[in-house]
């Protein structure tokens, strides 16, 4: 089992100040090259399922949730309103309002549905100090979110796209769901009251479900204030549950914003908004991560991709030369030099880093190199170029496995 509060900081990834304040992480170099790999990773699977990215600020005047329904059903957990002369603003606890105003602020056709709009962005939660802890529960969350817009005979198909965007990134970050839940309305007072809107939107994500074949438990008290939930459930190393990724079906906030697009008999009609998050917060997928993989992260994630080994101080214009090629084709390469100790011990200390790359006086004199993987599997001496060529041609198709075809492979643990 590992802990991501405790493998965090001892890997240098994130790290917490009390002047900066509880639930407030900061990124390290390595860790911001994790989260950028992963941020870049879901712009581009988005970009090529036909998303456009948008920014928007992460403050919004209190009127805004009040249209919203965050206000009447979520302020208990959203931070208080700034007075602004006579203008209350607040930080936003989600990025849906604004989404709804970037819509509403073009008009549109059917043609142009289902319209896809995503965003990395920023939003807020007033998190009691109690219930902090490391990445997982945090008061600053970078969100990957998007929302669709598109006729009711659109939804279920989004929404099984989405669920299959989710299963890809799985595959690519090495986790496995848990289980998938069909999140419900529970008693109380803390959802929208449209038993009308609740009942279409429940038989659309079971539909989706029931079609996709994925077995799901339903839960009732776990919807969204506004709608159900389709919610892809992960679990650490202690056994406790939480929701990574999530598809969301609302009627609500498209009419509380009034939004329309022009149908082919040229009235107007009120389009339905898909929610969905592919990773969720940033914080707390990088938190999985940790724990999922000790540390020793895909080849893509991975701070350090490449570590260079010259056996002595004979090899280092070879390994320099490495160094810059691997950095040429955008793979992350490291230096480690006999300064930093015998070649065992270096061996060690980057032991978590997916490929070594070992020079010799026999390789650098015929171009190649002696590569170690980081599970201990052992490659005899190949040219560098297709040492090159081929950890790039992984790293870039988001593999897990280290290597494809293996010739000459040895197994060593000596080291």
């Amino acid at each position: 089992m590992h802990d991501h509060r405790k493998l965090g900081r001892e890997l240098a990834l994130f790290d917490t100040d009390p002047l900066i304040g509880a639930g407030l992480p900061y990124w390290l170099p390595d860790g911001a090259v994790v989260r950028h790999a992963l941020e870049e990773y879901i712009r581009t699977a988005e970009r090529k399922a036909g998303y456009r990215h948008v920014y928007s600020p992460v403050l919004g005047k209190r009127e805004l949730y009040e249209i919203s329904g965050h206000w009447s059903h979520y302020s208990d957990d959203m931070f208080p309103p700034m007075d602004l002369g006579a203008e209350q603003v607040v930080l936003r606890p989600s990025l849906c309002p604004h989404h709804a105003l970037i819509y509403r602020s073009r008009s549109h056709s059917y043609r142009e549905l289902p319209l896809r709009m995503a965003e990395l962005g920023g939003m807020y939660r007033g998190e009691l100090s109690g219930v902090l802890g490391g990445l997982t529960r945090v008061r600053a969350i970078q969100l990957n979110d998007a929302h669709i817009f598109c006729t009711l005979d659109q939804v279920a198909d989004e929404a099984a796209a989405a669920l299959e965007m989710i299963r890809r990134a799985y595959e690519a970050l090495g986790i496995s769901a848990a289980r998938y839940r069909l999140s419900l309305p529970g008693p109380g007072g803390k959802y929208v009251a449209a038993p009308e809107k609740w009942e279409r939107s429940i038989a659309l994500l079971t539909e989706v479900l029931d079609r996709s074949g994925l077995p799901y438990e339903a839960a009732e008290g776990e919807a969204a204030f506004y709608g159900p939930k389709i919610d892809v459930q992960v679990v650490d190393g202690l056994g406790r549950e939480s929701t990574l990724s999530t598809v969301q079906v609302d009627f609500h906030q498209p009419e509380r914003f009034d939004l329309r697009y022009i149908g082919a008999d040229g009235a107007k009609h009120r389009p339905v908004m898909v929610h969905r998050s592919i990773i969720g917060s940033v914080e707390r997928a990088v938190a999985h991560l940790i724990e999922e993989h000790g540390g020793a992260f895909p080849a893509w994630l991975s701070p350090t991709q490449v570590v260079v080994l010259p056996i002595s101080e004979a090899e280092l214009p070879n390994a320099e030369a490495l160094a810059r090629r691997c950095a040429d084709l955008g793979l992350r390469a490291e230096l480690a030099g006999p300064e930093r100790g015998s070649l065992g011990a270096r061996i060690r200390e980057a032991r978590l880093v997916p490929y070594q790359a070992v020079i010799g006086a026999k390789e650098a004199a015929d171009d190649r190199v002696a590569l170690r993987l980081r599970d201990g599997r052992r490659l005899d001496p190949l040219p560098v170029e297709d040492v090159l060529d081929r950890i790039g041609a992984l790293v870039g198709a988001h593999r897990t496995d280290l290597w494809d075809t293996l010739p000459r492979l040895e197994q060593d643990h000596s080291a």
